[in-house]
């Protein structure tokens, strides 16, 4: 292998998932190589580990499905111009960081022309779009997966693989401190709390947030001494959602707006009323009662509907593979029935007991030291491009 005063490891991240994934990864590849270049697209965290971001992840920040074609052209004409400039240069290893929509095209192209390639996280291709793997071999020199069920696919499909462990296992103890988290929203130990988290993006919020709010009306009535607490991912998320509740007239029902601190939002919950997405897998590892949610426009849904391969869509109940936990799903998704299925988490002690033990179980599948197994797998990438 080359000097690492010479090796050159280009990164692209779209998201800040991808970024955080990628910057733990820098870190576990510093110490092994402490001179390498690391370039591409990246964000805040990457940059923190000495990244040079050659474009701002938010040129390719987008929401879902439909959003990004009115800038399907921007983004590739990045993705164009980072293909040129890597073809030329010839770094040791391309590392696409999710976002698979930009990173296989580009990892594809890269990998035709010898440069090797790894991806993680694995796209879902468990869950709906299963015919990707078709390109995912095409384009990737290895994969790096969170999940452990991920693994035999790749296995199966010829695609080298190795599974990391989930970093939200690492980042969330096994038994998360309750009270600590209610000492520091200012609550009281005998509080019952619902926490509700109606998505971080606004496209969420738009078709999310009034069920929930609606929700939230039917449970005060049942119950006026429930306190409710919502993480808001962002000044105009939270103006949003204020407005809102103001419109829903809620004015006597305590409801705290906390900015951005969703784990203490989550720990200090006695159930969570969530969006499907990544934060329904915090909230198991955090064991908490939950029901989940998820609400889009028509069109996006119906071809979610149709492209689907299995009944469940949130990711405690894939990791199960039974409905451990309520999914209300679009036309479902109505204030009245969401506020009957959180009130059965609140109320069903046997149930909670029985989450518990099954999240514990979750949690220890996948927790691994993640930043390492991803390092390791990368060395040897590098390893065996130098000798073949």
């Amino acid at each position: 292998m080359a000097s690492s005063a010479e090796l050159s490891i280009a990164m692209a991240a779209g998201e800040v998932s991808g970024d955080l994934l990628a910057a733990r990864l820098m870190a576990g590849l510093r110490p092994q190589l402490p001179q390498a270049r690391f370039h591409g697209i990246g964000g805040a965290r990457m940059i923190e580990q000495g990244f040079v971001s050659e474009w701002p992840i938010e040129a390719l920040a987008v929401g879902r499905m439909f959003e990004i074609i009115p800038r399907y052209r921007a983004i590739k004409a990045i993705q164009n111009a980072l293909r040129d400039r890597l073809l030329a240069e010839r770094p040791a290893l391309f590392i696409g960081a999710d976002y698979p929509g930009f990173n296989l095209g580009l990892e594809g192209q890269l990998k035709a022309a010898g440069i090797p390639t790894v991806h993680f996280v694995s796209p879902q291709i468990w869950a709906w779009r299963g015919g990707r793997i078709k390109k995912i071999i095409a384009s990737v020199s290895h994969m790096l997966v969170i999940f452990p069920f991920e693994e035999e696919i790749y296995r199966k499909a010829g695609v080298p693989v190795t599974y990391i462990g989930h970093p939200l296992a690492e980042m969330i103890p096994l038994q998360p401190d309750q009270a600590a988290a209610r000492r520091a929203l200012g609550i009281g130990t005998g509080v019952r709390v619902v926490t509700v988290m109606p998505g971080s993006r606004m496209s969420e919020l738009k078709y999310l947030a009034e069920p929930f709010i609606g929700a939230v009306k039917l449970l005060a009535a049942r119950d006026p001494d429930l306190r409710f607490v919502v993480p808001m991912a962002g000044a105009r998320q939270r103006a949003y959602f204020e407005q809102l509740v103001k419109q829903a007239g809620l004015g006597d029902v305590r409801i705290d707006l906390v900015d951005g601190d969703s784990h203490t939002a989550i720990c200090a919950a006695d159930a969570v009323l969530v969006a499907s997405g990544t934060a329904t897998l915090e909230v198991a590892l955090f064991k908490k009662p939950m029901v989940i949610a998820y609400k889009v426009m028509r069109a996006s849904w119906e071809i979610m509907r149709h492209m689907g391969y299995q009944p469940w869509i949130g990711l405690p109940n894939i990791l199960a593979r039974e409905f451990l936990v309520p999914e209300l799903l679009q036309h479902d998704c109505r204030p009245q029935a969401l506020a009957d299925a959180l009130w059965e988490q609140l109320s069903n002690g046997a149930n909670r007991a029985r989450l518990v033990q099954r999240f514990t179980d979750m949690h220890h599948s996948l927790l691994r030291d993640s930043a390492a197994e991803s390092t390791s797998a990368v060395l040897r990438v590098l390893a065996t491009s130098k000798s073949s």
